[in-house]
């Protein structure tokens, strides 16, 4: 190795570094060989400081809601001479200057690859469908922020007198007034923005924006590379021109003929995928050899692969590896070239600061303009400023281009570097503060199955992981009788977790009824689902299906289910049991997240819930009119849970397919003795108590509501009613055995509190959450044919309130309405207050 110091004609070239072909994997230790002199080891040394570096500032930024390429950008300030590279022993070691080739080269591999997949997300078609509104605040957030950029341009020129002053101004330009969309859509996400309309007006504006971005960046790189404005400029744009019409005439339907020789459900063959990402490497070869940046090649590549199950095959093989290995490496180069000390003096820092917050008054000028013209609220405006300033991949390829092509100077490429960090991390909180959406105080009364009326609509909502929940919801939702008295009103909610692709958000974006592909699994998932319910719809009467879509870390996840039950007013949500039946009949858990969620709505739900354990429940509208298609079962042990169980059943057995047992419990002698034996127990003394104060209440309650149930079904021979009598949890057990199993669904209230009947049940219980009964019909040992729905009644009326209404809204029962204003319960925490209606 030979290290040779050339005269110092420009700063930037000062170094020559020679190094040896032969020095890439070493001898090992053992030879005296030190691995960080040879360039594999020390390149795999650096990947893994890059990674773990970056994945750690993810995981500390994660509170303060920052985007994860702000972790990244970070990530390579700190390995950098900012902080790191301060020492020269570190820099020496770990970031020689020998191995940057390597490291920029396979950070660019990266590149290339991310915005391969960035275009095969990326929807021409939304584009097109864009309004004139979304249109017209992209354009109006592009040109002013641009001329910021042109007026700082001119101040820093002065420090780079060897750039021609255009080419200087749209690097300016460019990088000063981009958005970038992916990031957008994560933080749109995380902050539960993406399903409103300023969501999908910002989403929408970003798109336009983002592809402006890259023509101007191709104009900007054409006219870099020449000291002149000639004709070869000129040649780069023609034959940029040329190569952009070349791949949508001929490479688009050459890879649409692929797609169309592959037999529908299989996959695509390896032999066309190898072709692809062989493809992807020319198109960014050819963009490189014409004058254009690679990636150029590679995003316009990608543009052209048609939405389908090609474009999933190639996210789902691709994603991980490039956004989470390689593309972090190229963030970390551009924290690598910064220097943040290269911004020395006050002046300096001034004008980096009022760079910044004329930038962003830019894009919100702008913006604001455009959604006054259109007459948004104030705030709105504001936020849909804030948002479009968020900044990305495109800034720092522009940034980059510009240091390499030595257009930036290290002054003007840190500074640039540290505005894009700055205006993309600030955007979170700030919106998080001022977006306050006009949560209207949702106010309504039939929170419960009890509380609706038996001829006013009936409002579900059901929520949806997998379409493999879809067919027993379906049933259900059958079972539940709309007719022209009392129609259903179902709200479908398809839960996504919100992953760090982008590919999750546009499932958002789509919009319905185009007759498109799917652009990738999730998508393809909720088109099964929502078709399954509409087809529903169509052939049941008296229902109504609403599809929705919450988007959001499974954390959270409850938080959208609660607010879209309130918003829509619901009295139930049906929610799938977090374990699925597997082949041979036992019960295995699907996704340990969905129990914390399942766990999170019992506890905020604005209404009442039921849990279901899906074990299969066959359809009834293939039956003949005087065939019965479900048996149910109701176990009713007392309280509010039992009552609306019932409630819920009573409704059922309207229906003429469906058989009703249900089978009430009472406590013989004996039972008293267990609860006795409790008292004594300390650590139970106080749940009995407080279960022993309401129990006379929740007694002559349960009394009058199946009192009413027999009086109102004693000629309905589809309706068994029967007691049993049982002292301890051993006979309960025993009973619920003996039932016959021709049932296909069992509805049980959850229950709270210890209860004689129930004594010893819980100590073994595995799912707490669906209380002792609901735990021990959904167990693998009672493997059996039937589903399981538990239900927990909303108690957010006062003990008062809930004595005097007690049953549902009948002529004989109408309560008095005065009851209703002044005696709730505080909602759970994190919702709207519930105003009494006036």
């Amino acid at each position: 190795m030979s290290q040779q110091v050339v005269p110092p004609t420009n700063s930037t070239d000062q170094t020559i570094v020679c190094y040896a072909p032969t020095m890439i994997t070493t001898n090992g230790i053992w030879q005296g060989d030190n691995p960080l002199d040879y360039s594999l080891p020390l390149f795999i040394l650096q990947l893994t400081l890059v990674v773990v570096t970056t994945r750690i500032l993810v995981f500390a930024l994660k509170p303060l809601r920052q985007p994860r390429v702000i972790s990244e950008i970070l990530g390579g300030i700190i390995l950098g001479p900012s902080v790191l590279g301060r020492s020269s022993k570190f820099a020496e070691t770990v970031f020689p200057l020998r191995s940057v080739m390597v490291l920029e080269t396979m950070a660019n591999v990266g590149l290339l690859y991310f915005l391969f997949l960035v275009g095969v997300e990326m929807d021409i078609g939304v584009i097109k469908r864009t309004g004139k509104q979304a249109l017209a605040i992209a354009v109006s957030g592009m040109i002013l922020p641009f001329f910021i950029g042109v007026g700082f341009a001119f101040v820093l020129h002065q420090s780079t007198e060897f750039v021609r002053l255009s080419t200087f101004i749209l690097f300016l330009g460019v990088a000063l007034s981009v958005t970038a969309f992916p990031v957008l859509a994560r933080i749109l996400a995380e902050l539960k923005l993406l399903n409103t309309e300023i969501g999908k007006i910002a989403m929408s504006s970003a798109l336009i924006n983002d592809m402006c971005a890259w023509v101007l960046l191709a104009f900007a790189i054409a006219l870099a590379e020449n000291d002149a404005m000639s004709l070869a400029s000129v040649w780069v744009i023609l034959s940029s021109g040329a190569f952009v019409v070349f791949c949508v005439y001929v490479v688009r339907p050459l890879i649409s003929w692929i797609i169309r020789r592959t037999p529908e459900g299989e996959a695509i063959s390896e032999f066309s995928i190898c072709l692809i990402l062989t493809g992807v490497m020319i198109s960014g070869f050819i963009t490189d050899a014409i004058g254009t940046h690679s990636v150029f090649g590679a995003f316009v590549f990608g543009l052209v692969i048609p939405n389908g199950p090609l474009g999933v095959t190639l996210i789902e093989r691709l994603e991980d590896f490039v956004s989470g290995l390689l593309l972090p490496l190229f963030f970390a180069i551009s924290g690598l070239k910064t220097d943040v000390s290269a911004i020395n003096g006050v002046t300096t820092w001034i004008l980096l600061f009022v760079v910044i917050v004329l930038a962003c008054a830019g894009k919100i000028a702008g913006t604001l303009l455009v959604s006054i013209y259109y007459k948004m609220p104030f705030y709105e405006g504001l936020t849909l400023g804030l948002l479009m300033n968020t900044k990305g991949l495109v800034e720092m390829i522009v940034l980059n281009v510009g240091k390499d092509q030595k257009v930036l100077d290290d002054k003007s490429f840190a500074i640039m570097v540290i505005v894009a960090v700055v205006m993309t991390s600030i955007i979170g909180p700030i919106v998080t503060n001022i977006y306050k959406p006009g949560r209207k105080s949702v106010s309504y009364k039939r929170r419960t199955i009890q509380r609706t009326k038996p001829e006013g609509e009936f409002r579900i909502m059901v929520c949806v992981h997998t379409p493999r929940n879809v067919p027993t919801i379906i049933n259900l939702l059958e079972a539940s009788y709309p007719t022209k008295k009392s129609p259903i009103c179902t709200y479908v909610l398809h839960l996504v977790e919100l992953t760090g692709r982008a590919s999750a958000m546009l499932i958002v974006h789509n919009t319905r009824k185009t007759g498109r592909p799917a652009l990738n699994r999730t998508q393809a998932q909720s088109d099964h689902i929502i078709n399954a319910f509409e087809n529903f719809e169509q052939h049941a009467g008296f229902v109504s299906v609403n599809p929705l879509t919450a988007i959001s870390p499974y954390s959270t996840m409850h938080e959208d289910i609660c607010s879209v039950a309130e918003d829509k007013r619901v009295a139930l949500i049906i929610i799938p049991f977090h374990k699925q039946q597997t082949v041979d009949g036992g019960m295995e858990p699907t996704n340990p997240a969905f129990r914390t969620i399942n766990q999170n709505v019992l506890a905020n739900a604005p209404c009442s819930i039921g849990i279901l354990v899906d074990r299969g429940l066959s359809g009834s509208t293939r039956l003949a009119a005087n065939q019965v298609a479900h048996h149910v079962a109701v176990l009713f042990f007392g309280g509010a849970d039992d009552r609306e169980a019932l409630a819920y059943a009573w409704r059922m057995s309207e229906h003429p397919g469906i058989n009703l047992t249900v089978m009430r419990f009472l406590p013989g002698e004996h039972a008293f003795d267990t609860t006795g034996s409790a008292r004594r127990n300390p650590s139970a003394r106080r749940e009995i108590l407080s279960v022993e104060t309401n129990d006379d209440r929740e007694q002559q309650l349960d009394e009058e509501y199946l009192n009413e149930f027999r009086s109102r079904t004693t000629n309905d021979s589809s309706i068994i009613y029967t007691e049993r009598v049982v002292n301890h949890g051993e006979e309960t057990v025993a009973a619920i055995r003996s039932i016959d199993v021709i049932h296909d669904l069992f509805i049980v209230g959850r229950g709270q509190g210890i209860s004689p009947l129930t004594a010893g049940l819980t100590d073994w219980s595995e799912c707490p959450e669906l209380g002792a009964i609901g735990d021990l019909l959904a167990s693998s040992d009672f493997a059996a044919t039937y589903s399981v729905l538990v239900i927990q009644q909303y108690v957010g009326i006062d003990a008062l309130g809930d004595a005097m209404i007690g049953t549902p809204d009948s002529p004989t029962h109408q309560q008095p309405e005065q009851l209703d204003l002044g005696n709730r319960r505080p909602p759970p925490p994190g919702h709207a207050a519930f105003q009494p209606q006036p």
